[in-house]
């Protein structure tokens, strides 16, 4: 799916449509039979499809309330924050982006952040475009490494700019499963929502048969810039525009199974033939189609969660009952980045995602 997300439908409304009066007559009234089912709250999700069923007891050991922290490396620095923005290098290029997260005081100096080569301005809801305000000198494209492999960012509308750093742990933490699997073909990792393909090219720089899906053509033209920039144009990668969910879904028909999946949605989304995705009402399918291609025993799996308004308890305890009833450990908590600008004092964390990922006995 694409990672800029779109404005939701209007909300879900209930009651009844009544029939106009017309002028001089009183409009008839049928009475209809009420149709009575389990009570939803107005603001619950509504349903596409039937909940899926929880299988069996769980018996994969359980580790709730962890924190997963990023330091950052030569190539990215969370420098500071504060007063709803931060202030990140990426490569040579340093920018400010607005960050709900980062309520307190500023640690660095004003004249620090104003010199910033780009500055992300304008419309900042999570829903619409922005714009971004440069310094003299500064285009829109520069390289950065991660994990040794170069990539491309790009200042994006959506204020992104083609990389979410936090996610460097969980991709090292990729790295050891799939150079520790044992078996005589590579391990296959299906990276769904796969963005602008990083992952991937660690995945397949690690020794993995790689399935990159994403329903943005331009997030998958961006994956193969990256591909050809990082060397790796022999990888064995899929570059895959499709919808996430689909894609999943054909799968299963096809009895496919994979050594590891990343799910990486975003809250909302659309699919390349219009396909509406919403994490609340999606996730239960999605991952119960992750249980069903999750390769048995050691496979691992990992859900990160941007910007909904829930704790990471609740997809805990979801991937809890869609894969827990495997044996192995289901870890889940939040994502953090530890700010690095100030040398003289402790760094600060700024939470960033949730996530819960699974690794099968």
């Amino acid at each position: 799916m694409a990672k800029p997300p779109f404005s939701p439908k209007p909300p879900f409304r209930t009651g009844r449509a009544h029939k106009p009066e017309v002028a001089g007559e009183t409009a008839k009234q049928t009475v209809r039979p009420e149709v009575r089912g389990p009570a939803r709250p107005s603001a619950a999700a509504a349903l596409k499809r039937p909940m899926p069923a929880v299988l069996g007891p769980r018996l994969a050991s359980e580790e709730v309330a962890a924190l997963v922290i990023t330091d950052g490396w030569d190539d990215y620095r969370l420098l500071d924050m504060g007063e709803g923005e931060k202030l990140e290098r990426y490569g040579d290029l340093t920018v400010v982006r607005p960050e709900p997260q980062a309520m307190g005081p500023r640690r660095l100096a004003p004249s620090v952040w104003a010199s910033a080569g780009a500055a992300f301005t304008g419309d900042v809801e999570e829903d619409g475009p922005g714009r971004w305000r440069t310094g003299p000198g500064i285009g829109t494209a520069w390289e950065m490494r991660v994990m040794g492999l170069p990539v491309v960012c790009q200042l994006t509308a959506f204020r992104h700019v083609g990389i979410f750093a936090e996610q460097i742990a969980h991709w090292s933490w990729m790295v050891e499963r799939l150079k520790a699997h044992r078996g005589p073909e590579r391990p296959k990792l299906l990276n769904l929502f796969g963005y602008t393909g990083i992952a991937s090219l660690i995945a397949a720089e690690a020794g993995a048969e790689v399935t990159h899906v994403d329903a943005s053509k331009k997030s998958v033209a961006w994956g193969r810039e990256n591909q050809a920039l990082a060397g790796l144009d022999a990888a064995p990668i899929r570059w895959i525009v499709d919808d996430a969910v689909k894609f999943a879904e054909r799968e299963v028909r096809r009895g496919k199974h994979y050594d590891g999946i990343l799910l990486d949605p975003p809250r909302f989304g659309r699919g390349p033939d219009g396909e509406v995705w919403s994490l609340e009402a999606d996730l239960p399918h999605l991952l119960d189609l992750t249980r069903q291609i999750l390769a048995p025993g050691p496979a691992f799996a990992v859900l990160t969660a941007y910007a909904i308004r829930a704790s990471f308890l609740s997809i805990h305890e979801i991937t809890a009952d869609l894969l827990g009833h495997r044996p192995g450990v289901l870890s889940s908590g939040e994502l953090a980045v530890r700010e690095t600008g100030d040398p003289t004092r402790p760094g600060r964390l700024l939470a960033t995602s949730m996530f819960s990922r699974f690794l099968g006995a």
